[in-house]
């Protein structure tokens, strides 16, 4: 006998799925959209959700259908929040955020989620190393995701950056993420912010004034060999929260 969808849970199942996370799943196709985490009826809550989303669009197009999404429980009885955020992170990062309606990845997903095995060496393995070039170390953080294309992490690198003329003696620009060097790119001209188009970034919304970006091109090889993959963090003060910081420039 088909069961009505559920609206709220039976007295004590709450209590004993605990932390739990859950998928909703498009019962047309099997298709997961929504990776989530929680306690209580939080697998609930997505189906009142007014907010305009591609995850509530999806399940606004499934009732209009007469369809009522799966909700799957990918494992329940969990410790505590904290095991739950490493599974959910980690089911976001094996699906992919491009096959979600997920806006980010989830917890500590850039520190502790997927990436391969040569990436996860190479982040245990940095060794503190001096810089030698008059170079502009850039910490691009919150853009920065394992997998990225050249042309994503170039983008996310050469702007758009608060610099004052300390800029012009610039030679290399240093990718940093987590401390660990991941890209170096030979400086040649810096321009205003907005001057070069992004293929890759949306930035119609961002204030670019008093803002810079640089052209260049991949350092060479030596250059390139010599700084990529190692620990830059100790030029940083200790709580340092400017993005850019000038080495010999």
């Amino acid at each position: 006998m088909k069961r009505d969808p559920i609206t709220r849970l039976p007295a004590g199942v709450a209590e004993r799925l605990g932390y739990y996370v859950y998928l909703y799943v498009d019962p047309r196709d099997d298709r997961p959209f929504y990776v989530g985490k929680g306690k209580g009826e939080r697998v609930l809550a997505h189906l009142d959700d007014s907010r305009d989303s591609d995850k509530t669009r999806i399940i606004a197009e499934l009732q209009e259908a007469g369809v009522t999404p799966r909700l799957d429980i990918l494992a329940h009885g969990l410790k505590n929040e904290e095991t739950a955020l490493r599974i959910e992170a980690a089911a976001i990062d094996l699906l992919g955020l491009g096959k979600l309606t997920n806006e980010v990845r989830g917890w500590m997903s850039l520190q502790m989620g997927r990436m391969t095995l040569d990436e996860l060496v190479g982040y245990y393995e940095a060794q503190p190393m001096t810089i030698s070039e008059p170079s502009l170390l850039i910490r691009i953080n919150q853009l920065y995701r394992h997998n990225m294309s050249p042309l994503e992490l170039d983008e996310a690198t050469r702007g758009i950056w608060k610099l004052g003329q300390r800029r012009e003696q610039v030679r290399f620009a240093l990718a940093v993420f987590e401390g660990v060097v991941r890209e170096v790119y030979e400086v040649e001209s810096w321009h205003t912010a907005g001057t070069e188009p992004y293929k890759t970034r949306d930035l119609s919304e961002r204030d670019l004034r008093g803002r810079w970006e640089f052209t260049g091109r991949l350092a060479d090889a030596g250059i390139r060999g010599q700084y990529r993959g190692g620990s830059v963090q100790h030029y940083w003060g200790k709580g340092a929260q400017n993005p850019c910081l000038y080495v010999n420039a």
